[in-house]
């Protein structure tokens, strides 16, 4: 498979880009903000890549961050949710507010995205949410500071401490959306975590 693509953009459309690498133009589909990210035609650019293979295609997707292309891989495990749909997604969300919507059970913040009605924005609130509640990666984070970080080795232990938290008031039968915002709001509150 290809992993990445370094080389010249030769052409970049609305949802595609071809970048030249030795000679050889591959077409690669990306989301609004990658395209927007990757510059002019004639600059050198550097592309994450993956590969979907259907019966009748093999349609190569590229990504400016490791973050976006996990989460289009991370948006395809939801059943009827495939490679185009998810960059719908990416097109109309970052990584992080696709995240945050899962985690605060929003689906109609997923719908802003073309092509996505209420029933598969519920099918990935509801599939997802428990997914990322048990990445590290993606607890919650003071404000301005990246998920992981807080400046001291508590940082990991804090966030597993979020995450069970959450965790354990959705299991006894608090709404996500309610328990989320209010460990958001005191992490928010609190720049020593």
């Amino acid at each position: 498979m290809i992993a990445h693509l370094q080389g010249t953009l030769a052409l970049k459309t609305l949802n595609q880009a071809v970048i030249d690498v030795g000679g050889v133009g591959y077409l690669v589909n990306a989301t609004g903000r990658t395209l927007e990210a990757i510059g002019d035609v004639g600059g050198t650019v550097k592309l994450l890549t993956e590969m979907v293979v259907r019966e009748d295609s093999m349609t190569l997707f590229g990504f400016a961050s490791s973050h976006e292309k996990e989460t289009f891989l991370l948006l395809q495990t939801v059943q009827g949710v495939g490679a185009k749909a998810a960059v719908a997604i990416l097109t109309a969300l970052a990584p992080s507010e696709v995240e945050e919507a899962i985690m605060a059970g929003d689906k109609a913040m997923i719908t802003r995205a073309d092509g996505i009605g209420p029933k598969i924005a519920t099918r990935i609130v509801n599939e997802l949410a428990e997914k990322l509640g048990k990445l590290q990666s993606l607890a919650i984070a003071p404000t301005g500071a990246p998920a992981g970080a807080g400046g001291s080795d508590k940082a990991p232990a804090m966030q597993a401490a979020i995450n069970d938290a959450l965790s354990a008031l959705v299991n006894l039968g608090y709404a996500r959306a309610e328990v989320w915002s209010v460990l958001r709001a005191l992490t928010d509150s609190d720049d020593s975590l």
